[in-house]
């Protein structure tokens, strides 16, 4: 789907993405994904009750009389979208199914007033967009999904995982969009996760995951181009998919996104 075809479905999305930031970015869902967030606000004098653990020891040593730090609850998201572009991922059924999950994701976050920013990577660190706020900011990103060229052809998520990590560091949900099709990333998954809310959403194929009793299929992995003859003569389906998500969002392109994601925030996680 080309950019003119999809600008006449932004009202659609548009709906879409009102229906998730009614159900996700506001309320009691997006207070669980800020956590305990916490902003440096100012300097006081202690107080009787205060929290010792706020005491600033430098400004307390300088004046000779205590001092705690001041904090006011941060009342804006910062939502990452880690969006795998690799060859795998932007076959045009796929990519248009994409396209409106980011646009969905995108429009919530600014219908709230929050910032978004995303990294568009491959086995290359392709694009990174940063946090902002905004509708024309969240087509920025859509129309970056549309038009750019990848330079890398395969998936390494280990490694967008790691770079988004260095480059920042307060706390932020991230959504990491792929087909995970790829191996050895388990461990960064589980390290930001301990830092940030991560939310892996993998985006699947039925098709490919499923083979029928007796067929045989010639397939062709489009990132590789690497070929393989499998006959199928198991009673049960062959799983092609070789990451089991046990915490995140499954999907299929073609479902019922916005219900799936609702799901996954009312079932608590």
């Amino acid at each position: 789907m080309d950019k003119k075809e999809l600008l006449k479905k932004i009202k659609k999305i548009e709906f879409k993405a009102s229906k998730l930031s009614d159900n996700i970015f506001s309320g009691q869902y997006k207070s669980k994904l800020k956590g305990n967030g916490l902003e440096f606000s100012d300097i006081r004098r202690y107080s009787f009750g205060d929290d010792i653990r706020n005491i600033d020891w430098k400004v307390t040593a300088k004046q000779g009389k205590a001092y705690v730090k001041e904090f006011t609850e941060e009342r804006e998201l910062s939502i990452f979208l880690l969006i795998d572009i690799s060859k795998s991922m932007l076959f045009k059924e796929k990519l248009e199914y994409i396209s409106e999950i980011v646009a969905s994701l995108a429009f919530s976050a600014t219908k709230t007033g929050d910032k978004v920013g995303a990294i568009f990577f491959t086995d290359e660190i392709e694009r990174v967009i940063p946090l902002k706020k905004g509708k024309k900011h969240a087509m920025a990103i859509l129309d970056t999904l549309l038009n750019l060229k990848p330079k890398g052809d395969k998936t390494d998520i280990a490694k967008v995982l790691r770079y988004c990590g260095k480059i920042y560091k307060r706390r932020a949900t991230i959504f990491v969009l792929s087909d995970f099709l790829d191996e050895n990333f388990e461990n960064e998954l589980r390290l930001l996760s301990k830092k940030q809310e991560l939310i892996p959403v993998r985006i699947g194929d039925k098709r490919s995951e499923e083979l029928p009793t007796g067929a045989i299929f010639t397939l062709c992995d489009s990132e590789t181009g690497e070929t393989i003859v499998i006959e199928n003569f198991s009673k049960n389906p062959i799983k092609t998919e070789t990451f089991n998500l046990k915490k995140g969002i499954n999907l299929y392109y073609g479902e019922d996104y916005v219900k799936e994601i609702t799901r996954f925030f009312k079932k608590g996680r």
